[in-house]
């Protein structure tokens, strides 16, 4: 489970204008339309080209729950690209992305200060710049572990330093144990 991934993919996918298709055959015929064939669609998904062409024709309807789960998880990957490219630029030029987490966050620090890393419940507001490079970050393929450093970096600079303000000798803010993550546009 990709929880930073999947946490900016549910955000922009809260500025769909329609929702995506809900039955196993709307699915698999918007995903043939989208790949251009029964075969693409097969070798996606990992199953066989007739398989696909009796979801298309409606003679297969309930596809078992890792199929409909990797089902689901592709057609929203390609649901509406222009509205999701609208929100992104949007979110990296002028919105910003607000990042809601609960996890283990701070930098080492003597005990019993208030930045020391523990368990933390936090909503911020990243500046655009932030999510460019959240975004960015996600576009090229990223490891989970990369969108996590970028994560910690913008809380770093947002929250533990104020944007300047403080804690300017800061280094390295840790991220870790995460419990919630939420992403918002």
């Amino acid at each position: 489970m990709s929880l930073f991934g999947d946490g900016l993919n549910a955000a922009v996918q809260k500025a769909f204008t329609r929702p995506a298709p809900k039955t196993a055959g709307a699915q698999m015929r918007y995903l043939v339309k989208k790949l251009g064939g029964t075969k693409a669609a097969a070798d996606l998904l990992g199953m066989s080209q007739r398989q696909v062409e009796r979801y298309v024709a409606g003679k297969a309807k309930h596809p078992r729950p890792a199929l409909a789960a990797r089902l689901e998880r592709e057609v929203k990957a390609r649901w509406q690209p222009q509205i999701r490219a609208r929100a992104k630029a949007k979110a990296a030029s002028t919105g910003g992305i607000v990042i809601d987490a609960r996890a283990r966050m701070g930098y080492t620090a003597p005990i019993g200060t208030t930045d020391q890393d523990r368990i933390r419940h936090l909503t911020i507001a990243l500046p655009p710049h932030h999510a460019a490079r959240l975004f960015d970050a996600q576009d090229t393929g990223a490891s989970e572990r990369e969108l996590e450093r970028i994560a910690a970096e913008a809380l770093k600079e947002v929250y533990f330093q104020d944007g300047g303000r403080r804690a300017g000798s800061l280094e390295e803010v840790r991220f870790t144990d995460v419990e919630h993550l939420e992403f918002e546009l």
